[in-house]
């Protein structure tokens, strides 16, 4: 599909810019691909500012790949350095909604939710969030009732990585309503606190959050909630396991040794508290170069599935390092939404979940 590649990059070059060039000239366009009649890419502004003005540009960018022979359908997502969408205008509602959040001895299982899968990891940086929101909508595609819940309190990226800024409504002033996204039930606390903001709490105001998130969301009936935890073994996992009874973990790791320490802490924090590990998950597995098609082995490969082996545990699968699917996070479309290879391998790893029963 070369030629159609370069057929549609021929027609962007006629896309003036306001401030002097065209879209391949100033090197704004990513990603782009050509799967059947379909071509797919990015274009990716120099600054948030710039991106909120360029809406009709990136219009304009997809009635041009249609005008191409053998181009049926275009997809153009618009992001930004250091930004992408722009946060909206009004301030995020304080998680005081509903009451200061509290950690009491009450379970926090919500009731319409069948099973609760926890995405863990030992160490920050290795993929855990991007997984968790692909894994929601590859499960959601499959058509199962899917809900995410962004626990990561510290560095929530839920948000940015499904495309979602509006504030949560909640009309009683005691439940929030969740956002929908992809056909996924979303909850952040990066949608109820300033973005700007960190969140500097101690363990019983995050043990409270992440109790009002499971118990005080409207999250309905569900087949399955994903739950983005943060790295580590803290406050926020002991809460999730003693209280809520998830129905199994899921940990993502690199296959080098220093994050295969890490893991497997996270791996004996799950022993101890009881909760079933499901699967390991490699992530960063490789690196295929997109122009000679050489593939390297960035941080290490198999260390993974070797562990999994020697463990006893089920090894779910290996993800490579994939530029699209950072630039499709950056843009709020997750790389599962679509139909590339890498979509296709997130199914596979959610058609292994499902067949297994465990969502």
């Amino acid at each position: 599909m070369a030629t159609t590649r370069d057929a549609i990059l021929d027609e962007l070059k006629k896309l003036e810019l306001p401030d002097g060039g065209d879209l391949v000239s100033r090197d704004m366009v990513r990603a782009l691909s050509v799967d059947g009649g379909t071509a797919r890419f990015v274009i990716e502004a120099p600054s948030p500012d710039m991106a909120q003005k360029m809406e009709p540009l990136r219009a304009a960018a997809e009635r041009a790949a249609r005008s191409v022979p053998g181009v049926d359908q275009a997809s153009v997502a618009l992001t930004a350095h250091g930004g992408g969408k722009p946060a909206p205008s009004k301030e995020p509602p304080s998680l005081k909604i509903g009451g200061h959040p509290k950690a009491t001895d009450e379970p926090v299982r919500p009731a319409g939710v069948r099973s609760i899968l926890a995405v863990a990891s030992g160490k920050g940086g290795v993929g855990k969030s991007t997984v968790s929101s692909n894994l929601a909508v590859a499960l959601a595609k499959q058509g199962r009732r899917v809900g995410l819940l962004d626990a990561d309190i510290h560095g929530p990226s839920q948000p940015r990585m499904m495309g979602v800024n509006q504030r949560p409504a909640s009309p009683d002033g005691k439940i929030i309503e969740p956002l929908q996204a992809h056909g996924v039930t979303l909850m952040s606390i990066g949608l109820m606190l300033d973005p700007d903001k960190a969140v500097v709490w101690r363990g019983p105001m995050l043990m409270g959050a992440l109790q009002q998130m499971m118990t005080q969301v409207n999250w309905g009936e569900l087949d399955v909630l994903i739950v983005d935890l943060p790295p580590g073994t803290g406050d926020v996992q002991l809460t999730l396991c003693q209280k809520s009874a998830p129905t199994g973990a899921l940990v993502v790791s690199t296959p080098q040794d220093v994050a295969l320490l890490d893991a497997r802490k996270a791996l004996d924090m799950f022993q101890t508290l009881k909760t079933p590990v499901l699967g390991l998950i490699e992530n960063m597995s490789t690196f295929h170069c997109p122009n000679c098609g050489h593939e390297a082995h960035i941080f290490g490969h198999g260390g993974v599935q070797a562990e999994s082996e020697k463990l006893g545990i089920p090894f779910l699968g290996a993800l490579p390092i994939d530029l699209d699917t950072r630039l499709a996070g950056d843009s709020g479309t997750p790389i599962a939404s679509g139909d590339s290879p890498m979509a296709q391998a997130y199914a596979q790893l959610a058609d292994r979940l499902v067949q297994g029963g465990m969502a």
